[in-house]
């Protein structure tokens, strides 16, 4: 039997260590999955500089409205094996498009071919809520990536839960009860995957945000 464990983080840095942290802790990399919003590596700190939009990028796929795969880019990101990989970049609708390898990613595209996460839809609240993970849990983690967050999630056995835990905790993640209090001051109660997806700028003020509450 096996349980997911799932925890987000404001840096994809701290995510990409955290990934490596279970890995080295004996969680195979086929159970392990980073989806992160695309704009977290472009001009954020803690984030590799060297994404960018590709070329073939339609409106609708950057806008998050067609949830097709548009490329790539294990290698861009700096990962040389294990669970990332096969990052590439995928369109989810509400979200907008998203840096994303592993288990999550595949069920939230719907397939995967050769390391590019191929067409499909659905979306990481059901892939999430497929896995086990309550609808409530699923639809904030959904909405933190909508927002700029950087999403790790892990199947592990039932004797390896707690490590995983305490891995991804020490990697410094974000505290889902005080998150979710900030989403719901501003007014949000549920993931809606026909809301616009975030900008740059928009996440850059979100981010703004969350240091004022630190």
């Amino acid at each position: 039997m096996s349980k997911i464990v799932t925890r987000l983080y404001d840096s994809f840095e701290q995510a990409e260590n955290a990934v490596r942290d279970l890995e080295l802790a004996g969680i195979p990399e086929s159970d392990i999955s980073l989806v992160s919003h695309r704009f977290a590596s472009r001009g954020v700190k803690g984030a590799p500089a060297s994404l960018r939009e590709p070329e073939d990028m339609t409106a609708a796929q950057a806008s998050g409205r067609d949830a097709a795969a548009v490329g790539s880019l294990g290698g861009i990101l700096g990962a040389t094996g294990g669970a990332l990989a096969g990052l590439g970049l995928l369109a989810i609708p509400g979200i907008g498009p998203v840096v994303a390898a592993g288990w999550l990613a595949s069920a939230a595209a719907g397939a995967v071919a050769g390391g590019v996460i191929g067409a499909g839809a659905g979306g990481i609240v059901g892939a999430l809520s497929n896995a086990g993970v309550s609808r409530e849990e699923a639809e904030f983690y959904a909405e933190s990536v909508r927002r700029g967050g950087t999403l790790v999630s892990a199947k592990v056995p039932d004797d390896m839960v707690e490590t995983a835990q305490h891995v991804l905790a020490d990697s410094g993640s974000v505290d889902p009860y005080e998150r979710r209090r900030l989403y719901e001051g501003s007014g949000w109660s549920r993931f809606d995957e026909d809301a616009p997806a975030y900008s740059e700028a928009d996440i850059v003020a979100e981010r703004d945000r969350w240091m004022l509450r630190h």
